[in-house]
């Protein structure tokens, strides 16, 4: 089955799929986007996901492209289309189609909207989670405002390109106090040796991760330890478990930072259990 687009008022085939050169997304990174999963058949969190949508929007100052509500009936569209019943679903909004100019367009161009969707195998995210993932740290060189989930992701892309050529499926930036802020397209989490859940505070220097709000919503529901502060890299090192966090990964177990193992180098059951009871604490859209 080929795959279906949406894009700009019509579903297309995918290999057809395109927007005008003059896209502001292409020309400048001006747009933002969101990823939400699709598990059993339903979109995982689409409100949380919609409404840090808006927050992007408003952010930059691009309108909304359609009405919300019609934007979650394309959702699902391209959803049903594609036949995903496991996998994802990405949105992006740019800025729009004009001629090419740093200063905002005027008022009548209109937002351009990229909707898209494909399956993936969930045995094969449990199979990786069975195992750990390896990460590597990579000194922080983005630009302040990471809380806005935007398409500018060059920085990301030569941290997740590193990780890669040194045999790691993520990279963790550090700042200049050497502190981890977060992975290259996750939130990261340690648990130390008392077994108190850490993870960085999201008020500036990280994105604020739906998937790990809901993280945050089971550890006060299971009324587990936890403290929301910076924690270094050496203190990630020695930790008794790490984990990463995102819509694609759920709760990833990380076994491995730099050269240092972390506890026995298996997964560790915190980690495992907060991926266990992820769906248990999400909301759901059906398609």
């Amino acid at each position: 089955m080929s795959r279906i687009a949406y894009v700009n008022g019509q579903y297309v085939p995918h290999a057809q799929a395109a927007v005008h050169v003059e896209d502001r997304g292409y020309q400048f990174a001006d747009g933002v986007y969101e990823v939400c999963e699709v598990w059993s058949g339903k979109i995982v969190d689409a409100p949380r996901h919609l409404d840090r949508l808006g927050r992007s929007l408003g952010e930059l100052r691009i309108e909304w492209p359609m009405a919300r509500r019609a934007l979650e009936f394309v959702m699902r569209e391209v959803v049903r289309r594609n036949k995903v019943r496991n996998g994802i679903v990405y949105m992006q909004v740019t800025r729009g189609v004009s001629r090419r100019d740093h200063y905002f367009p005027s008022e009548d161009v209109a937002p351009s909207i990229v909707i898209t969707a494909r399956s993936a195998n969930p045995k094969v995210a449990d199979a990786t989670a069975a195992k750990g993932i390896s990460v590597v740290t990579y000194p922080e060189n983005r630009w302040p405002r990471v809380d806005i989930k935007t398409v500018a992701l060059l920085p990301n892309v030569l941290a997740k390109q590193h990780a890669k050529e040194n045999g790691a499926k993520e990279a963790w930036y550090f700042d200049k106090d050497n502190n981890v802020t977060e992975g290259g397209s996750t939130n990261a989490w340690i648990v130390t040796k008392e077994g108190v859940l850490v993870t960085r505070p999201a008020e500036s220097g990280i994105l604020r991760g739906i998937t790990r709000s809901v993280i945050l919503d089971i550890i006060a529901r299971e009324g587990l330890k936890f403290e929301e502060r910076p924690f270094s890299v050496e203190e990630a090192k020695n930790a008794k478990e790490a984990f990463v966090t995102a819509a694609s990964t759920i709760a990833m177990p990380v076994v491995k930072i730099d050269e240092a193992i972390i506890g026995n180098g298996h997964p560790g059951s915190v980690a495992t259990q907060l991926r266990e009871m992820f769906h248990t604490a999400t909301d759901f859209m059906m398609v």
